[in-house]
């Protein structure tokens, strides 16, 4: 199933079922109000929503309407708890170069995760305000699940169960910020302005074949002010989703609506390119032995696409958005 978020002047806005083509949607209030109250009562809304979708997909039904995803807000405005990780160890060394940070330790066997606000997500057309281009404004492409409810101590394998929801994320970044931040102990704040969500949230049959051993096997396609930025693929994710859940809950329990991020994605092939800036600027400083690409300026605009290896679209629809000053 595909599901979407509309305004209706509430916080969590209106739910809409979405058909696989992505060219209709019908409301599904009278089922679940919003994408959040669904995964709290997932067990009982899971079914009447399967046979509308259905119904949706056959043409079946009377009551729907053109699908535009540039009403959109993210698929859960806000949410129980927002989790990201940096799950492809390949970003996260380079990270350590690029901010000259020790290496951490266990980090090839023990997932790295930080706790984020999760109190006000950008929809995927959304303009993002920010208060300076001296802060270091930085996108960054990733993958994400949202849970149902997680009890502590869950294993991998039963974690996997848990899993309602696949999305796709632009986890901003103010560069400027995160040294500092990473040295205190004491994880990102001013470093990590709202996060923006792909329009569509979609259960991982979905994804098909894509879908492999809990990561997501698309080519993420980052376009930077209508240039091609990098074409990285989820699967070369070090821990899986199911593992970054597990690790998540080993001392408490997760709550439905919990969405947990891949962190940047990142290839060890350099043909791929880069779903962030601050990972080109370390790899020119490697190859070329300095820096040549600065972060990104009041009305800069990144696209970013999930694709399949032949080029069609993925599940998630398109992020979209202009950076501009908030004053």
């Amino acid at each position: 199933m595909k599901f979407a978020t509309v305004n209706n002047n509430t916080l969590d806005g209106g739910l809409l079922l979405v058909s696989d083509n992505r060219q209709q949607a019908i409301d599904v209030s009278h089922i679940a109000p919003n994408l959040w109250a669904a995964l709290q009562n997932w067990t009982q809304v899971e079914g009447d929503l399967q046979r509308l979708y259905q119904q949706l997909n056959t043409g079946a039904l009377s009551d729907t309407m053109a699908f535009d995803a540039a009403i959109c807000r993210a698929p859960m405005p806000r949410s129980a708890q927002w989790l990201d990780a940096s799950a492809f160890l390949n970003h996260a060394r380079l990270m350590e170069q690029a901010f000259n940070t020790p290496a951490i330790p266990d980090f090839d066997t023990i997932p790295v995760v930080y706790q984020g606000a999760s109190d006000n997500f950008l929809g995927p057309c959304e303009d993002v305000p920010l208060p300076s281009e001296a802060d270091g404004i930085d996108f960054e492409g990733e993958f994400g699940v949202i849970v149902d409810d997680v009890p502590m101590g869950v294993s991998a394998q039963a974690a996997a169960d848990h899993i309602r929801l696949i999305v796709q994320i632009n986890d901003w970044s103010l560069r400027h910020f995160g040294p500092r931040e990473m040295q205190t102990g004491f994880g990102f704040l001013l470093a990590k302005p709202s996060s923006s969500f792909a329009p569509l949230a979609v259960t991982p049959d979905e994804l098909g074949d894509a879908w492999t051993q809990g990561r997501v096997k698309l080519d993420l396609c980052v376009d930077w002010n209508g240039d091609v930025f990098g074409r990285p693929n989820g699967q070369e994710m070090n821990y899986s989703f199911p593992e970054l859940i597990a690790h998540c809950a080993r001392t408490r329990r997760l709550s439905a609506g919990t969405i947990i991020g891949s962190g940047t994605v990142s290839n060890r092939s350099r043909e791929a390119g880069s779903a962030c800036i601050a990972e080109r600027r370390v790899l020119e400083k490697i190859e070329l032995g300095e820096i040549q690409t600065s972060f990104m300026r009041f009305g800069d605009r990144v696209r970013m696409e999930a694709r399949t290896v032949n080029g069609d679209p993925g599940p998630f629809g398109v992020i979209d958005q202009r950076v501009v000053c908030s004053e």
